[in-house]
């Protein structure tokens, strides 16, 4: 999809002739900055849920090699979740011990709320850590279609700190006052009591800190759900950065205003933004794996 195009007036008058000037640049005049933003479409929507179940594992196992290609895998660690859509108590998630960035739809196994395994690929191997936690989020959020949680390094760098993102970037806005801290560590999740613990801090909210373990995010597709996972590491590297500068200057980062923050979020921090933003991210793992994880 090509940007949309400003309209740069001829020395006639004439206003027909296009420009490559992108209409949020700098310098544009009054009637230039008044074009709308292109409508970026929606995610597909299908009449067969066996249909979506087969699109949905695809892009469930693209969402693996992003975090692959992202270095977000740790050993055996992390996990992505997506709710079936032929039956929503049950979800896919990726084997235990099968590396991110070798997994293709194949692989995926089905796990009911009982935690057994109940379809899949040849490794069945389920993750405890990864059905407590995922479990008890998709009972407690009809919402949640996907959940992401590994061990990725600034994010659990920042997870040990003891509080959460301060709003002091364009993209941390979009997890204004809608990200928590998680305070308790227990050990790896292996408690049904834990899950339901963290699905019940999580809230309403797209995105957790659990303390000395990790980020966790959460959405309405797994696009969505990977890009808030992708930029909360990104806001945490900024934030860790910023904040050492700021003290070696013996001060503090410069906070976005309330007002500013909130009408920053609603344009950012949407479900529908995620799920856009993450476009590149998807479309570039496709090339680079010529979409071998669709097998």
């Amino acid at each position: 999809m090509s940007p949309p195009s400003a309209i740069e007036p001829t020395s006639n008058g004439d206003s027909s002739k296009p420009s490559n000037i992108a209409p949020q640049e700098p310098g544009l005049n009054e009637v230039d900055a008044k074009i709308k933003m292109p409508n970026f479409g929606k995610p597909p929507k299908f009449d067969d849920p066996y249909k979506e179940r087969a699109y949905l594992k695809g892009r469930l196992a693209a969402a693996f090699r992003i975090f692959g290609k992202y270095g977000f895998d740790e050993g055996v660690a992390g996990h992505i979740t997506m709710r079936d859509p032929v039956d929503p108590t049950t979800f896919w998630v990726n084997p235990f011990g099968v590396a991110f960035s070798l997994i293709k739809a194949s692989d995926l196994i089905l796990v009911n709320e009982e935690g057994e395994v109940i379809d899949g690929g040849p490794c069945r191997l389920l993750n405890s850590a990864a059905y407590m936690i995922h479990s008890a989020i998709h009972q407690a959020r009809p919402d949640v279609n996907a959940a992401a949680h590994s061990h990725s390094i600034y994010g659990r760098s920042f997870c040990s700190l003891g509080r959460k993102l301060d709003t002091i970037t364009q993209d941390s806005c979009a997890f204004h006052n809608d990200h928590v801290l998680y305070e308790s560590f227990n050990g790896i999740v292996l408690a049904e009591e834990e899950g339901k613990n963290i699905a019940r801090a999580l809230g309403n909210n797209k995105a957790a800190l659990l303390q000395n373990h990790g980020l966790l995010t959460c959405g309405q597709t797994i696009e969505e759900t990977v890009f808030w996972f992708v930029s909360l590491e990104k806001c945490c590297h900024a934030q860790l950065l910023a904040d050492a500068a700021a003290a070696g200057r013996g001060g503090e980062t410069v906070k976005i205003g309330e007002t500013e923050a909130q009408f920053t979020h609603r344009a950012v921090g949407s479900p529908l933004a995620g799920w856009f933003s993450a476009k590149p991210l998807f479309d570039l793992i496709h090339k680079e794996t010529n979409g071998d994880y669709l097998e």
